[in-house]
């Protein structure tokens, strides 16, 4: 996530280059070939018109329904810090009679072992993603450092060696996770150390945190309809086709040298396109591990900081960088 005031003119056209750059050169030859050869191939810009408003409608709706999933992605990840908050003071607040600090302390470990587990498994790629090599991501180095060493060397130091090899034997770690919290909780109310008002407290936020696991592996394992993202983009590449013959037919009545005007606003034109539709096709998958995605690194860091000093432990990390005016 781009978290400075404005990207830059020039970042901007770095990222969209490819459209302004082919629509220029599909326009400059298409009026070449209009100078070399005379035919008089251009066509009426009113009916171009209609298929433009149209192509604007369809990116409109797509646009706010990849945005709509972007944001609901960070609501999601907005309730995860705040039951962590709450998990985590629902256990300290145990009797200290009853129940160690340390053992405690190791539920609340294992709960920042689920928070970066579930990190991890957001940023595997899926077929329908851009899945763009982690070598490319040069603006965020700590961050493709982290995507490179994956997630045990994360998460080895929340939990004992022995449960984090069985660990590993398993495909979806975070749930796996939650349901070694609940053994540990139903020893606890075995031990009489718990009464059954709490356990089934602890139990309902352990289930919405289930709940929240599965809202973020739907975003993430569902795609936007690919009928609705395919169509944008096709009926986009039809309009940009014809804008140069509607340009020529505007540009063409008033001189013979008007008509080269054809090819600078035929790239503004084709770029404006298809910048909007890349857009919201990179705001369509949140969890992808690209620049504009919701910054869970972020969030996952921010909740290991208050709940490690919640614990009071010595060893607290700093919070997640700012890169290059990206936070991720």
């Amino acid at each position: 996530m781009f978290v400075k005031r404005h990207y830059s003119l020039w970042m901007t056209v770095r990222w969209s280059r490819k459209p302004l750059l082919y629509g220029f050169l599909y326009s400059a030859v298409v009026v070449l070939l209009y100078e070399i050869t005379r035919i008089p191939f251009s066509l009426p810009w009113q009916p171009i018109s209609v298929i433009g408003i149209a192509v604007a409608f369809f990116l409109g709706f797509k646009n706010n329904s990849s945005y709509d999933r972007a944001w609901e992605a960070r609501k999601i990840w907005g309730a995860i810090i705040n039951e962590s908050r709450t998990f985590a003071s629902a256990i300290l607040t145990f009797p200290q009679g009853k129940t160690q600090k340390s053992w405690k302390k190791s539920m609340v470990l294992r709960h920042l072992a689920w928070v970066l587990a579930l990190k991890h498994a957001m940023r595997k790629g899926k077929s329908w993603e851009h899945n763009g090599p982690i070598e490319k991501l040069v603006f965020t180095p700590s961050f493709r450092k982290e995507c490179e060493a994956g997630v045990v060397p994360e998460i080895e130091r929340y939990l004992e060696k022995e449960e984090l090899n069985a660990l590993l034997n398993y495909s979806n770690l975070p749930t796996h996770l939650l349901k070694n919290q609940s053994i540990e909780l139903e020893k606890l109310f075995d031990s009489e150390a718990l009464t059954e008002y709490k356990q089934v407290y602890l139990h309902e936020i352990i289930g919405r945190l289930y709940d929240l696991q599965g809202k973020t592996e739907r975003i993430k394992n569902f795609p936007f309809p690919r009928q609705y993202a395919s169509t944008g983009l096709w009926i986009t590449y039809i309009f940009c086709m014809l804008i140069p013959f509607g340009l020529l037919d505007i540009f063409g009545r008033t001189s013979d040298l008007h008509y080269w005007l054809t090819v600078p606003f035929s790239a503004i034109i084709i770029w404006v396109f298809l910048l909007v539709d890349r857009i919201g096709d990179y705001s369509e998958n949140p969890f992808e591990a690209a620049y504009n995605d919701v910054p869970i690194s972020s969030i996952a860091r921010g909740i290991e900081i208050d709940l490690l000093e919640m614990v009071e432990d010595k060893n607290i990390p700093e919070p997640y960088p700012v890169e290059n005016g990206f936070l991720m």
